[in-house]
């Protein structure tokens, strides 16, 4: 089946990837389109921008993950109701998971999914060297590069350096003037939180409308559906032998999160039960926990204060309840987390030890888990991949995993008990099906147990 879309790259990371995309987003559910939205990479916070504020569907797409087929089995199913889908590329075009790789990077995506590319040029400082640069990267490697975005750029500018665009072979879609007021925010994970920016709809709406004066979104739009026909396998999926519900934390903390993680796992059998940490007095009842990713240490004071969380969390790990947690969801459950002012707040005291701020990225990138003992979650040779990018670490980051990076480097890390699986790396559950399918299994081994213990513990 058709699926129109396009892929919004550019030569580096800073030409202005994100404000681009979320100005033609907006403008094309302006027009009334149905939209779906994607981010190359392992990135949470732009596919946050992209659904809670504009309010298209948004996933991951990262080929070092998963295979081709599975890549474009996880597109075509969230592109499949919608009229077109808009993919925003990561760092350079192509920039991949090492120095000297193309794999996993924005290149690569848009060549697994035949999905035409818009290379977005920031002109700030060039005129005619703004060619010289696409001349460039359309020469460098084989790619899907089929228009241009000159971003900071006048349309005078534009007009005379038009022609010598179409002399390419390429669209000359438009340009983006210099637009300092509605420029997003940063924080050290990237953007920040969707409502942490005043009055964001109204800015992106402003936005819009740039991008309807400096832009043919007629012809993107003709553009993304030149797209060929997708074929792919889907992946095999084995459910469990029954249903088990999974506490899911999700919240401002708890919100870096794998839309697609949350439906392998319901495809294995689980029911997904929401609750927040922050706000919950107590955990719901539930077979297992899951506490992904966020800003633990942005909310200490409000985490710690949650007393009677604090314990349930204790007491449902304690007792032997399967529970996974990754990066904010592993700091969560140490006895002391550092907020960004130095001050330390109570967590779950899980895991006994303090996480601190580091004041820079600690074990950055890609790697391939595995379990380096027998008697963990999974058995030992399970690979999951996935990937850490923190800035806080812990006093006690475990060693039962062993992570593999590309360059070959290994390190220790996460702590396994055989119920608790808990570090700061971020899984891709895609990666290997059968891992959240193993996971369910633990859980349903605990619902059958559950209610025939007598066992009580109490929190440090």
């Amino acid at each position: 089946m058709t699926h129109p879309r396009i892929l919004i790259a550019a030569p580096a990371s800073g030409s202005g990837k994100t404000l681009v995309t979320c100005g033609i987003l907006q403008a094309l559910v302006n027009r009334g389109l149905k939209v779906a939205s994607f981010k190359c990479g392992p990135d949470y916070i732009d596919p946050m921008f992209h659904s809670r504020v504009i309010g298209t569907r948004s996933k991951n797409l990262d080929p070092f993950f998963v295979d081709t087929d599975t890549l474009r089995y996880l597109f075509a199913r969230t592109a499949e109701p919608n009229d077109i889908s808009v993919i925003e590329g990561v760092m350079g075009f192509y920039d991949g998971n090492s120095v000297t790789s193309t794999e996993a990077s924005s290149c690569d995506v848009s060549l697994r999914l035949d999905a035409p590319v818009i290379l977005l040029v920031n002109a700030k400082g060039a005129s005619i060297s703004s060619l010289a640069t696409l001349k460039g990267f359309l020469e460098f490697s084989e790619n899907n590069i089929k228009g241009v975005i000159f971003n900071q750029m006048s349309q005078r500018v534009f007009e005379q350096l038009k022609p010598e665009v179409e002399a390419m072979g390429i669209v000359p879609l438009g340009f983006v003037p210099k637009v300092t007021h509605l420029v997003l925010e940063s924080r050290h994970l990237g953007l920040v939180l969707p409502g942490e920016i005043e009055a964001l709809k109204e800015k992106l709406n402003e936005l819009a409308g740039v991008i309807e004066q400096g832009i043919d979104l007629d012809a993107l739009i003709e553009l993304a559906g030149t797209a060929p026909d997708l074929e792919y396998r889907a992946p095999e999926v084995k459910p469990i032998d029954g249903k088990v519900r999974i506490g899911f934390a999700r919240d401002d903390t708890f919100c870096f999160t794998y839309e697609d993680n949350i439906e392998i796992l319901e495809r294995c059998g689980a029911e997904i039960v929401y609750f927040s940490p922050m706000s919950d007095e107590h955990l719901p009842d539930v077979d297992g926990i899951i506490l992904s990713g966020g800003y633990p240490e942005l909310h200490g004071a409000e985490l710690e204060s949650n007393v009677s969380m604090l314990d349930d969390i204790f007491e449902a790990v304690d007792g032997g309840m399967p529970c996974i947690a990754e990066c904010g969801g592993f700091m969560y459950l140490h006895d002391w987390i550092e907020d960004p002012e130095g001050n330390m707040h109570r967590g779950c005291s899980v895991i006994a030890s303090t996480v601190t701020n580091k004041g820079k990225l600690n074990r950055f990138g890609y790697a391939v888990f595995t379990p380096a003992k027998e008697g963990g979650m999974v058995p030992v040779g399970t690979e999951v991949k996935g990937h850490e990018f923190h800035y806080w670490d812990s006093a006690d980051c475990g060693e039962d995993w062993i992570a593999l990076k590309s360059g070959g480097r290994m390190y220790q890390c996460m702590h396994d008990t055989g119920t608790m699986l808990v570090g700061f790396p971020h899984l891709y559950y895609y990666s290997n099906p059968d891992f959240p399918r193993m996971f369910l299994e633990k859980c349903l081994e605990y619902r059958a147990r559950k209610g025939r213990s007598t066992r009580a513990s109490a929190r440090p």
